[in-house]
């Protein structure tokens, strides 16, 4: 211990004596700072200088018409650049902003295509196109330079996005404003439209059963019609017929009507004949049975009556013929009515025909009477002579049948008189009456033949376009039912997802408002746990701690490891004193760095008095490691340490993420003091977690006990080949 003392003081006695020594000693306590300080300062805040990158602009947006309204969305954008002073914007056309972009005079050139805002008016259409913003970079320029303007171009298609999705969105929430206020208005509508939706989808199978028997029923009446207009000319012809016939019936009324007012008083005259006829043999009856009666004269008497009763029953003969004449004519009065009309005089006819039917009987047994009555005369003609007693009572019998038959004549004529002819002409009156009607009828019918054959043809053209369309209608219900029935579940999904009046109190929301918030739908609260003021003041732990290594390797490179001068010292004990001299000047480099970090640069360091013991630290176990490599291993132990140096440059974090690095350096990355010391930095830059302090030292500490041991124990071992490796080296005259 005693010879180790020796060597640390006798090392700092020649410094102190020795004013090369000691210049040279405060450049390399100095120098390794310097490093530091450049690049901390160089880095100190990069992204607050952008403004001084010139970016070219080109607009050649030849702006649009969206919805009647005139927009130009580059000159709006332009107009906003100039106003920005995030970069050095110089607006161009783009061959001569495309010429300076090849020289270098600008960093990246923006081009705004001519059909950038009808590209953005396309939102309002059904299938919108994306607005592109053409970029161009000289990457060859440098390699930050283009990340910054590619974050700037970012920046602004991000602000012309926000704004136009704000514009947009403020214009559709206004809409969706009336849409709710419509929606108020029309919510029983609306309410009473998913009734009818339900109801529409319980009774679609009702209505498919409907459609179907209607195209049944259609096919049906169009056989029907088809028939109807196979019997129209079959109807024209009847009716035509009809009414022909009709006039004829007419016509022979007409000519009955006028017999009978011809034949009336001719009747009449001839039942009055009749009836006197009578009269006049029951007078001579009368006289007949007279006592005084000249019985010589019955013959001519008797011949008297015959030829008078068969006056009267040619007379009564006469009067039939013109009563079955007026029954014929009621009975072709009757045909004719059955054949024609619907107003049926059938039953007056009949009436009449009864009627007409008594009055020839009667004649007839007034015929037969008269018969009688000749026929006792007969007999009184023949049994005068033999039966004379007779002959009172046949004289009385037929004076009693003449008397009766003359009675039974004036009946019948008052018959005649009051009922039989004013019936007659009274039927043939309404039988007239009756024909004329159903002429009238059906010539109203036969006019109206030609209506219904219109009526018909275009029933049948409305049938046949019906059944199109109820066979479309039975094609198509299919598909309606799928969709109706889709809709009510869908409705009833909305029912049971979201209340209609929170959907309009949704679209009533302050169009306002909703704008704003879609301009700037996420505002990112930043909440730095451990904040860092720049980015000059992020890299200070990386640097610091590479200015330490650096300051070590300064050290091996200019200090030597051996002692020359002292006698009976081992290489153990030339280990240990020349490693508290370079660890006492690397305790200086540290004392300078940490502090001018803090004083001169004024990086915001949240722990200062950590910083600098924190750098002691990684100081000591940096020169143990480095030192040891050169004690040990000589000129090869130097390159070692550059080597060491290169690798935890790019493997330690210290400017990337260790998530971001090859694989290769993740894999090393645990390995390299460089982690944990630039991590044991961070701590006091940024605040203290205890616990990372710890892991970071606790790794230090292992590093530094290895080397400890390494050069402990193997410098004597190894010295006698370094040393020989050294002498060769100095032979060739191109190492010290």
């Amino acid at each position: 211990m005693k010879n180790i003392l020796r060597i640390f003081l006798k090392d700092w006695k020649s410094i102190g004596t020795n004013w090369v020594a000691a210049v040279l000693l405060g450049g390399l306590i100095i120098l390794p700072s310097l490093y530091a300080w450049f690049n901390i300062g160089a880095s100190w805040d990069p992204y607050s200088k952008t403004d001084q990158l010139p970016v070219g602009i080109v607009n050649e947006d030849e702006g649009a018409t969206i919805l009647d309204e005139e927009i130009n969305a580059g000159e709006e954008m332009t107009n906003e650049l100039k106003k920005n002073d995030r970069m050095e914007w110089h607006f161009s056309n783009r061959e001569k902003a495309m010429e300076k972009l090849k020289y270098g005079d600008y960093f990246a050139v923006i081009v705004i295509p001519n059909d950038f805002s009808g590209k953005l008016g396309t939102v309002v259409n059904d299938k919108p196109e994306k607005a592109e913003v053409e970029y161009y970079v000289n990457e060859k320029v440098n390699a930050i330079a283009p990340k910054i303007t590619e974050k700037g171009a970012s920046v602004i298609v991000n602000q012309i996005t926000s704004n136009f999705v704000s514009v947009v969105n403020g214009t559709i929430f206004d809409l969706f404003n009336k849409l709710g206020v419509e929606f108020e208005k029309d919510l029983s509508d609306i309410q009473q439209f998913e009734e009818y939706v339900f109801k529409l989808e319980e009774n679609l199978p009702e209505i498919n059963r409907l459609i179907s028997d209607a195209m049944s029923d259609s096919k049906d009446a169009e056989k029907v019609i088809n028939q109807i207009q196979g019997l129209l000319p079959e109807a024209e012809q009847i009716t035509r017929e009809g009414i022909n016939t009709i006039d004829d019936t007419t016509q022979f009324l007409n000519e009955a009507e006028g017999r009978l007012n011809e034949l009336a008083p001719q009747v009449e005259e001839d039942l009055t004949k009749a009836q006197q006829t009578a009269e006049d043999v029951n007078e001579f009856l009368t006289d007949l049975k007279r006592p005084d009666i000249d019985l010589s004269s019955v013959e001519k008497i008797r011949g008297q009556m015959n030829q008078q009763i068969e006056d009267s029953v040619q007379r009564i003969n006469h009067v039939q013929d013109v009563l079955e004449q007026v029954k014929k004519t009621s009975g072709s009065t009757n045909e004719g009515g059955e054949g024609t009309t619907a107003a049926d005089p059938a039953e007056p006819n009949q009436n009449q025909k009864v009627t007409i039917d008594q009055a020839i009987t009667d004649l007839d047994q007034i015929k037969e009477q008269l018969q009688g009555v000749k026929g006792d005369t007969e007999e009184i003609g023949a049994d005068l002579a033999d039966k004379q007693k007779e002959v009172d009572h046949l004289l009385s019998s037929l004076q009693e049948k003449s008397g009766d038959t003359a009675n039974k004549i004036d009946s019948f004529l008052k018959e005649y008189n009051e009922n039989i002819e004013p019936k007659v002409l009274s039927e043939v009156a309404s039988a007239k009456n009756t024909l004329s009607n159903a002429r009238s009828t059906l010539k109203e019918a036969q006019t109206t033949i030609p209506e219904v054959e219109r009526i018909l043809s275009s029933t049948e053209e409305n049938i046949g376009e019906g059944q199109d369309l109820l066979a479309y209608m039975l094609n198509e219900y299919p598909y309606v039912n799928d969709k109706v029935n889709q809709l009510a579940d869908r409705i009833r999904e909305i029912q049971g997802e979201a209340d209609m009046n929170e959907i309009i109190e949704l679209l009533k929301n302050d169009p306002i408002a909703e704008q704003s918030f879609f301009e700037e739908p996420i505002v990112l609260n930043k909440n730095s746990l451990f904040p860092i003021q720049n980015y000059g003041t992020g890299m200070t732990p990386f640097y610091t701690v590479l200015s330490l290594w650096v300051g070590a390797l300064l050290l091996v490179s200019l200090l030597t490891t051996e002692v020359s001068g002292l006698e009976e010292v081992s290489n153990r004990q030339v280990y240990f004193g020349k490693l508290l001299t370079f660890i006492s000047i690397g305790f200086l480099q540290t004392i300078v760095v940490t502090l001018g970090d803090h004083f001169i640069l004024h990086v915001n360091i949240v722990h200062p008095v950590w910083f600098v013991l924190f750098g002691l630290a990684t100081s000591f176990v940096f020169m143990l490691m480095v030192y040891t490599l050169v004690s040990v291993f000589g000129d090869v132990g130097k390159a070692m340490a550059i080597v060491f140096l290169v690798l935890q440059i790019a493997g330690s974090g210290g400017t990337y993420p260790v998530a971001l690095l090859p694989e290769f350096f993740q894999k090393i990355h645990p390995f390299l003091p460089f982690s944990y010391g630039v991590d044991l930095m961070r701590e006091a830059v940024g605040g203290i977690v205890w616990g990372r302090v710890k892991e970071d030292l606790l790794f230090l500490g292992v590093f530094a006990i290895v080397f400890l041991l390494l050069g402990a124990f193997l410098k004597d071992l190894l010295n006698k080949k370094t040393n020989e490796l050294m002498k060769k080296s100095r032979k060739s005259g191109l190492f010290h």
